[in-house]
C-alpha cells in the first residue's frame, strides 16, 4: 500500500524507467553495461516504491498516552524553551527519519487541532541544533484532554523538498491517523508538557502510531 503523496512521483518513475528498459535493451550493445544498467534502475525504483510505502498500523488508542508521531529513531529526549508557541518549558522528544523509514505523519493524540502552521525555510541536516527553528517546517496542536495541549513539528532535513500538513484548526485529530507526510528525509519534534512521564530512550526505534512516546498518570 503506498501514500497518495506517491501516487505521482511513482507513475512517472515507472514511465521513466519502462522508457530507459527499452532504450537500454535495444541499443546497449555491450551486454554487461546493458545488465548492470537495468540493474541499477530497477534497485532506484524499488528505492522509490519502498519511500512512499504507507503500512497499516494496529494503533491501541490511549487518552493517558502520546504515540510516536512518526517511524525512526529517538536522538532528543530534552527539557526546552519552546519558542514558537508556548513560550514556556517542555519536554522535547525527537524522532529522526532515514530515507528507508516511512515517512507518513500520523497525529500523537486525539483532541482538537488548535494550531497549524507552515513556514518557509533552509534546509540543513535534521539533525542540526537549530534545524528546529530554521528548516522548512510546519508545527501543529493538538489540545488533548489528558495532556493538555501537545505540539509536533515536522521538519524538513537536508534531502526534503516537500512537507504535507493535513491538520486545520478546529477540526478533531484522531490519535495514530494520517496527519501529514515529509517528502526525501527528515525529522519531527514532539513537544509534551513537564509532567508527561517519557517511554523511550535516546536511539531507540520507534513506530508511528503504535509506540507510546509518554503517558500521564
Amino acid at each position: 500500500m503506498f501514500h497518495k503523496e506517491g501516487y505521482k512521483i511513482i507513475f512517472i518513475s515507472l514511465v521513466i524507467v519502462v522508457a530507459l528498459f527499452f532504450l537500454i535493451d535495444s541499443y546497449a550493445t555491450n551486454e554487461w553495461f546493458r545488465t548492470v544498467s537495468l540493474i541499477v534502475i530497477l534497485i532506484l525504483f524499488l528505492l522509490i516504491l519502498q519511500f512512499f510505502r504507507n503500512p497499516k498500523r494496529k494503533t491501541q488508542s490511549n487518552e493517558k498516552q502520546a504515540l510516536s508521531p512518526v517511524d525512526g529513531k529517538v536522538v532528543v529526549i530534552e527539557e526546552v524553551i519552546e519558542n514558537e508557541v508556548f513560550k514556556e518549558k517542555r519536554i522535547q522528544v525527537s524522532i529522526f527519519m532515514s530515507p528507508i523509514n516511512v515517512h507518513v505523519t500520523r497525529y500523537p493524540v486525539s483532541g482538537n487541532i488548535t494550531y497549524s502552521k507552515y513556514h518557509p525555510g533552509k534546509y540543513l541536516v535534521a539533525w542540526h541544533p537549530k534545524s528546529s527553528e530554521e528548516n522548512e517546517r510546519t508545527t501543529v496542536v493538538v489540545e488533548n484532554e489528558n495532556f493538555g495541549k501537545v505540539l509536533y513539528r515536522q521538519i524538513a532535513g537536508a534531502m526534503a523538498k516537500r512537507i504535507v500538513n493535513y491538520a486545520i484548526i478546529d477540526t478533531k485529530a484522531v490519535q495514530g491517523a494520517d496527519s501529514g507526510f515529509i517528502k526525501f528525509g527528515s525529522r519531527v519534534d514532539l513537544f509534551l508538557p513537564l509532567d508527561a512521564e517519557i517511554k523511550v530512550q535516546l536511539n531507540q526505534k520507534v513506530r508511528g502510531g503504535e509506540s507510546v512516546i509518554a503517558e500521564m498518570k
